[in-house]
This record gives C-alpha cells, structure tokens and sequence, in this order.
C-alpha cells in the first residue's frame, strides 16, 4: 500500500511540474501571438524615442494656470484643499511629445498605405 501511496504522490508531484512548465510555455506563445503584429523597432530606437518624450515633458509649460480644472474642497480642519487637479488641455502636451520625437527621424511616405512611416 506504501508503495502505491509514494507512485502516486510522484506522478502527481511529476503531472504538477509538467502543468507549470505548459503554463510558462502558454505565456511565451501568448506574448509571441500578441507581438506577431507589432512593428519591431531597435533598443537604440526606443532609447531615442524615450529621449524624446522625456524632453518634451520636462521642457513643457506646466506653470499655465489656466490649464488646470480645479476642484476643491474642505478637509476636515475647516482648510481648502484643492481635491482634484485635471490637466484641462492634453493636446498641447501630446502634440509637445510627437513633434519631438518626429524631429529624431526622417519620415516618409508609406507607398502602400499612403501614411507617414
């Protein structure tokens, strides 16, 4: 009886390390399927593009007032406290972004699709 109980025990033991291995394999076939479609751009591209991005942000205005939709409210010591504060107009700030980045590459035409690459 022994015997039987410790066979099945490694069987399960085995089935169980063969299910975590299918799963991981499962998650790598997923990420693959997901990024079947997606363009493929270098580590050094992404690195320019980061750049980019990052400089547009922190060269950005935020000190314009009248960006910013405000919403206050009283805390519980009776003080105004301002309890959202939404960026009113994001296009400013992405447009910021995409002109930076376009400034990085030359971009061309696309002749199939007709769009910019």
């Amino acid at each position: 009886m022994s015997k039987t109980k410790e066979m099945l025990e490694a069987t399960c033991k085995g089935l169980e390390d063969k299910i975590g291995q299918l799963n991981m394999d499962l998650k790598a076939k997923q990420k693959e399927l997901e990024d079947a479609n997606k363009p493929i751009i270098s580590s050094a591209t992404m690195d320019i593009i980061n750049d980019a991005v990052n400089y547009a942000v922190e060269n950005y205005d935020f000190d314009k007032a009248d960006q910013y939709e405000l919403d206050f409210s009283l805390d519980y010591d009776g003080k105004v406290q301002a309890e959202t504060i939404n960026l009113r107009d994001t296009y400013e700030l992405m447009e910021a972004i995409v002109i930076n980045i376009e400034k990085q590459f030359k971009v061309i035409q696309d002749e199939s699709t007709n769009t910019e690459q």
